[in-house]
């Protein structure tokens, strides 16, 4: 499952051997895959800080997990004919060891290998600041998405409606794509070369009667160019002066004239307009087949160890990286902004998470700040009723030492966030990774 469980309780003896008899009973009965989720020592603060914070952190942990599902959805329209390939460019960069940080790893990957990133987020400043770094960060990868997303979709609305026009019937679909200079007679002061559109049935009076439908019809100057499953498209040439006369004949019969003049200047432009669109439009997520072939980098690519709960010395399976082609060689400029700037938000995502837990456990346990953070993950949705009995199983007794005791699930108490998730003994934070559901 993509999906985890993010916990905390408190580090003293008692509890630590409840975390325990957790991972046991979860294990024993396959409920869940449980490590351990390694959180740094940041600076407190105050309380009062620490209450606005939760309630900050809330907002910008939903705005973040919105964003990335976002980014995951405008990856999935850009790359239209390879949806099937869209999950090999939703991954994030590293972060499992220092020397490691220019890989790529999937999402699943990079949550169970967590390390908080002190370059990027450093833990001497205030917690304030780590928290205002992050949000500033995904304000502007917002952004530029939307500023990158809009300019995508005119391209695309621009395309769009020059391939209607050459997906309609021919009463009213573009004709550039048709009709060539052979089949008019063009530079002639007194003839002109018409378009007309006859229904099936009407073939074979068109052939007998065109000619006479008015006076100066060249004999046998039509020819049929085209036609779709209610008729076709014949071409006619007369003299211009009885064009009108024409046109009034020719309705009466049921046949229509469509207004066209062969303008080899215009035809050639909106030709070269639907080329370059759909050249515009492929670029923004064009990927060479050695590219996705040889430079598709997924968890799997590179030796990591995870330390589980209860057996730190397990290692995870994994395989010898591989080289790579170069970062982004043959991706579009849209998809390659994507790739990154998604793998930057969902860094930021999980690093919120982070923080959340850290601002709960000390709101809820107290100080000096001690507490164990593990990262659950379920192994099927079916135990996941399971997994929550067994955990308010194991630490109902925390309910006795919460730093506020909630009886009354309407009164809303600062920093516990009582309205907006089910409260349990311990500390819990829901993470999903099914982004493109």
């Amino acid at each position: 499952m993509s999906e985890f469980w993010l916990i905390s309780a408190p580090g003293d003896k008692e509890n630590l051997q409840a975390l325990e008899r957790m991972n046991t009973v979860t294990s024993k009965s396959n409920l869940s895959y449980n490590t351990k989720f390694a959180i740094p020592d940041f600076k407190v603060g105050t309380l009062d800080s620490l209450v606005g914070l939760s309630d900050e952190l809330g907002k910008l942990d939903t705005f973040a997990e919105s964003l990335i599902r976002r980014m995951a959805q405008s990856v999935v329209e850009v790359m239209e004919d390879s949806k099937g390939k869209v999950q090999e460019h939703l991954l994030a960069n590293g972060g499992l060891k220092e020397k490691m940080k220019c890989l790529k790893i999937d999402l699943t990957s990079f949550v169970t290998h967590f390390e908080w990133d002190m370059a990027k987020y450093p833990v001497k400043q205030p917690l304030v600041s780590v928290v205002d770094t992050i949000a500033k960060q995904l304000a502007q990868i917002e952004m530029d998405l939307k500023s990158r997303t809009a300019a995508y979709n005119t391209l695309k609305t621009n395309l769009e409606n020059l391939e209607k026009k050459s997906m309609g019937n021919l009463f009213t679909r573009t004709l550039s794509d048709i009709v060539s200079k052979e089949d008019f007679v063009l530079d002639s002061e007194y003839l002109v070369t018409l378009l007309v559109i006859v229904p099936k049935p009407n073939y074979s009076q068109w052939q007998k009667t065109y000619e006479s439908l008015s006076d100066m019809v060249v004999p046998r100057s039509t020819k049929l160019i085209t036609e779709d499953k209610e008729g076709g498209l014949f071409t006619v040439t007369l003299f211009r002066k009885v064009i009108e006369d024409f046109k009034t004949k020719a309705k009466e019969n049921k046949f229509t004239v469509r207004e066209f003049y062969y303008d080899e200047k215009e035809i050639e432009r909106e030709r070269e307009e639907m080329a370059r669109l759909l050249s515009d439009k492929k670029q923004q997520y064009q990927t060479s087949c050695v590219a996705l072939k040889k430079g598709s980098s997924t968890f799997p690519d590179h030796k990591v160890k995870v330390t589980p709960l209860g057996n730190p010395d397990r290692p995870a399976a994994g395989q010898t990286d591989r080289e790579r082609e170069s970062e982004g060689e043959g991706e579009g400029p849209l998809l390659r902004w994507l790739k990154v700037n998604f793998s930057e938000a969902f860094i930021a995502w999980i690093h919120i998470k982070a923080l959340r837990v850290f601002v709960e456990s000390v709101l809820r346990y107290g100080l000096p700040v001690n507490f164990q953070a593990v990262l659950l993950q379920p192994h099927k949705k079916s135990s996941t009723k399971r997994l929550r009995e067994v955990l308010n199983s194991v630490f109902r007794h925390l309910d006795e030492v919460a730093a506020t005791s909630i009886l009354d699930a309407s009164v809303e108490i600062p920093g516990l966030q009582l309205n907006n998730q089910d409260y349990f003994p311990y500390v819990y934070f829901h993470i999903d990774l099914s982004l493109l559901d």
